[in-house]
């Protein structure tokens, strides 16, 4: 349907252009020639332009055909407040642009220079409105000025949004007791649905997975140090728990708690703010200098040959040189090079006594 609608908007255009045409060979060349022959003149042109106008339209129609098609699959993951807000902006665009462009198009090249400056005022707006639509929709949101009104806000601001693996995973518990986790967590109804869809699993093993993620909340709901409350707001149009909890944690200009390494990747290409529990383990783990000397049991070979495996108390990973010979045995050994990998840390040493 496009591509007919386009093609017949360029043979029409061919049309006319043939007519124009037309008349100006039969008033400047034809004067002379007999008049049975005018109407041969005239309307060739108009022939040929049609003709041109149908392939050229054929061809543009089915370029358009593809941008449409591209620009429909690429609008339905767009929230329909941040199209209001690109809508919004590119009208105010072109209200900016509306003063000196009743100037230009006094002139005949100067409505070409109006025409550039409403596309660029509107394409300036629309980029403005979408990239300020959180301070936007600040302006407009409703205030309350009660002191409990402001002491919900300031609550609210200060909160994190829970995913289904920081849950599921527990430390976020002994974090909180510890104190250096406060305020409010937020923990949205979708992931509540999946931890319970997980309790109730056939396979074992995610049934246990799901309980203790319950038990997890419930825990979380008996400390002082953080309030729990349970985010009903859900997007049925989305077809993950993870595109969700990315959406929702935007729509409420929070960051995301998770340990989960992929949903920490899409979260921040999609522009949401992440708190990962991971990284902070690694943060925390003591440094380990090249030349220090550790004492470690190596419980098994490495992948290298002679080379001896263990693991230090907080889980970081040792490989010995010259090892293999006292698997099962506390060695001493020289710390030789410390390798952060996104998996965490790996240390790399050499035993003490070689002897």
């Amino acid at each position: 349907m496009v591509v007919l609608a386009i093609r017949l908007i360029f043979m029409l255009a061919g049309g006319m252009g043939g007519y124009e045409i037309g008349e100006l060979v039969r008033d400047n060349y034809l004067q002379n020639v007999n008049p049975d022959y005018h109407f041969v003149g005239f309307i060739v042109p108009i022939i040929v332009l049609v003709g041109l106008g149908y392939v050229i339209g054929g061809v543009f129609g089915r370029y358009v055909a593809r941008l449409l098609n591209r620009f429909e699959h690429a609008i339905q993951d767009v929230p329909g407040y941040e199209l209001m807000f690109g809508v919004m902006g590119i009208i105010a665009g072109f209200l900016i642009a509306f003063l000196p462009s009743i100037v230009l198009f006094r002139s005949y090249p100067g409505w070409v220079f109006a025409l550039l400056l409403y596309v660029i005022f509107g394409v300036v707006g629309y980029v403005v409105a979408v990239q300020k639509k959180d301070e936007l929709l600040e302006i407009f949101r409703p205030r309350h000025h009660s002191p409990m009104a402001a002491e919900e806000e300031e609550k609210y601001r200060s909160a994190k949004v829970l995913d289904t693996s920081v849950v599921i995973d527990g430390r976020i518990v002994d974090i909180c007791h510890s104190g250096f986790l406060e305020g409010t967590l937020v923990v949205p109804r979708f992931v509540l649905n999946e931890l319970q869809a997980i309790a109730d699993s056939e396979d074992p093993l995610k049934r246990s997975r799901g309980r203790r993620g319950l038990d997890i909340l419930n825990n979380l709901q008996r400390q002082n140090r953080v309030e729990v409350i349970i985010e009903n707001q859900d997007y049925p149009e989305l077809p993950d728990v993870d595109s969700k909890l990315v959406t929702l944690a935007k729509h409420l200009n929070l960051p995301i708690l998770t340990n989960d390494f992929n949903l920490n990747k899409v979260a921040e290409l999609q522009g949401a703010r992440v708190l990962n529990i991971n990284e902070l383990a690694n943060a925390l783990k003591p440094v380990v200098l090249p030349g220090e000397e550790i004492n470690i049991t190596l419980l098994k070979e490495g992948k290298e040959p002679n080379q001896g495996v263990g693991y230090l108390d907080d889980g970081t990973m040792v490989v010995v040189e010259g090892g293999k010979r006292l698997v099962g045995k506390k060695v001493g050994a020289l710390v030789t090079s410390v390798l952060q990998t996104p998996a965490g840390r790996m240390i790399f040493a050499s035993l003490k006594d070689k002897e």
